[in-house]
């Protein structure tokens, strides 16, 4: 496990490498975001906006969610998989906000998650980007960088990853490191193919050593 310090450099590099790191789903409003965070589960940013570029056109508010049916809310999210799953849960959604909650996406973490198919990582995602409440959501990119980099532990369930985190970095910079943690696993320290060749963070990243081992 790396140590404060360590960390510290580690996330002074992330910020040198993307200064402007921040969230790639296009929205203009919190119930815009929960619902491109919704869709983003097992898809990419890049599919999600191109859906929802059409469907914010066709759905404003919840009550247009449940104006329609499944079936036709279905075809418009057709190609991002999951789909049908997912149109379910935006109609249940959008009827709680309507029922509990007057249409308005309430900003409590926990009051966001008693919304179908809104789990821990989105509603992370929420508060810290629709209402700038320090979080750390972690998907699987900031999961898969901070295992290489041993800001926590490979048996560490995504809970705890998100909890060595908040306890290892400054709250008032959770979100910027999240931000940057994610922008690192998905451009740099990919799944597959990572560049650890051309990585600033080589000489600290056991994985990373482990791996030009291979490759030699």
């Amino acid at each position: 496990m790396l140590n404060k310090q360590q960390i510290r450099f580690c996330l002074d590099k992330m910020g040198e490498m993307f200064p402007d790191a921040h969230c790639e789903l296009n929205h203009s409003n919190p119930f815009e975001l929960v619902i491109a965070v919704s869709l983003s589960a097992q898809c990419t940013d890049v599919l999600v906006n191109k859906v929802t570029k059409t469907l914010f056109e066709k759905y404003k508010t919840p009550e247009d969610y449940l104006a329609v049916s499944e079936v036709e809310l279905q075809n418009d999210i057709r190609s991002i998989g999951l789909f049908r799953n997912k149109a379910k849960n935006i109609q249940k959604l959008s009827k709680v906000l309507l029922e509990e909650y007057n249409g308005v996406v309430p900003s409590n973490r926990d009051e966001l998650t008693k919304l179908a198919g809104v789990g821990r990582k989105t509603a992370n995602v929420v508060v810290s980007v629709a209402f700038g409440e320090p979080a750390i959501a972690v998907d699987t990119h900031v999961e898969r960088v901070s295992k290489r980099l041993a800001f926590s532990r490979w048996k560490d369930s995504v809970l705890e990853v998100e909890k060595a985190l908040m306890n290892k970095i400054r709250r008032e910079e959770w979100s910027v490191t999240h931000h940057r943690l994610i922008f690192f696993g998905r451009y740099h320290c990919k799944a597959q193919n990572p560049q650890c060749g051309e990585c600033p963070l080589l000489d600290i990243c056991r994985e990373g050593k482990k791996r030009m081992k291979g490759i030699r």
